[in-house]
């Protein structure tokens, strides 16, 4: 497994090299590595909202998605050393989860926002961050093994050029392992709250990712048999939609109450894991899928 290289974060400045504890560039070191992300209206404080209200990684859904995403990583990659970034890291769970699930790996993190990485890198001072704009991506091609994206591809406008930059970054036989939320008819305060541009069907999904070239392996939604609790949640927030002022409390407030329900949601989860490993559902609150980038 070959070290991953990174281009200059300005022309005419030498290219940086990751020391193990940071990137060394010129005489400077940084831990982050940060590139021009242009604005997009995802914040600091938009990632440390949802960081609480989720109780820090440990929402039975949250769970239960980055169990699926470290699931298939070890079936696409088994054992192998592997190259392996997580863009849109946030606070770092699955970072942590992939650390010691996949011993062999090379890990890097991504995210758009500085302070989110500034702060992650203090946790975690032996993985590379990076901040870059997954749709205008200045990374290099054919460099990771996979690349893993837990609900990052609504918050980007552009998606079908973020997806094919993904490809781009793949080496051959690489894959992308992608979750986004389900349902463009169940769009409301919480999306609009968490600058979704969209939320997605399997097909729709599918569709961007064979525009960029890869290969569709596997695809299915997460959340399955709690949906029509969800829709139902979803269609109430429809029908009473909240001033913009009002929208961090009342988003706070659902992902909170949610969480209450622990216990119960993690048991839920584990019996839709075992079914929908011969099932594909036809309805959920997240779609999740694995693509392969041809040879």
């Amino acid at each position: 497994m070959n070290q991953v290289t990174f281009p200059p974060v300005s022309a005419g400045e030498e290219s940086p090299v990751w020391s193990g504890s940071g990137f060394e560039c010129g005489g400077q070191t940084t831990r982050v590595l940060a590139y021009e992300v242009g604005d997009s209206g995802w914040s600091d404080e938009l990632t440390e909202l949802h960081e609480s209200a989720t109780e820090s990684g440990t929402h039975f859904i949250d769970v239960a998605s980055r169990r699926h995403a470290v699931n298939e990583l070890k079936r696409a990659l088994g054992s192998q050393p592997a190259s392996v970034m997580e863009v849109g890291c946030s606070a770092g769970h699955l970072l942590a989860d992939m650390r010691v699930a996949l011993p062999n790996a090379r890990l890097t993190g991504g995210d758009y926002t500085l302070g989110t990485l500034v702060k992650l890198g203090a946790k975690m001072p032996d993985i590379p961050l990076v901040r870059f704009n997954l749709a205008d991506s200045p990374l290099p091609s054919n460099t990771y093994d996979a690349m893993v994206l837990l609900n990052v591809l609504e918050h980007i406008e552009d998606d079908v050029a973020a997806v094919q930059h993904i490809a781009r970054m793949l080496k051959p036989d690489g894959v992308a392992v992608i979750e986004v939320p389900a349902g463009p008819e169940l769009f409301d305060d919480y999306d609009r709250e968490l600058k979704h541009f969209r939320r997605y069907t399997l097909p729709g999904l599918s569709k961007v990712v064979e525009a960029a070239g890869l290969q569709i392996e596997r695809r299915n939604y997460l959340g399955a048999l709690i949906y029509p609790a969800f829709y139902l949640a979803k269609k109430r927030s429809q029908s009473n939609p909240k001033p913009a002022a009002e929208r961090e409390a009342h988003v706070t407030k659902a992902i909170g109450t949610t969480s209450k329900l622990n216990p119960v949601g993690h048991a839920i989860m584990a019996l839709e894991r075992a079914v929908g490993t011969v099932v594909q559902y036809p309805r959920g609150i997240r779609c999740v899928m694995t693509a392969r980038k041809p040879l």
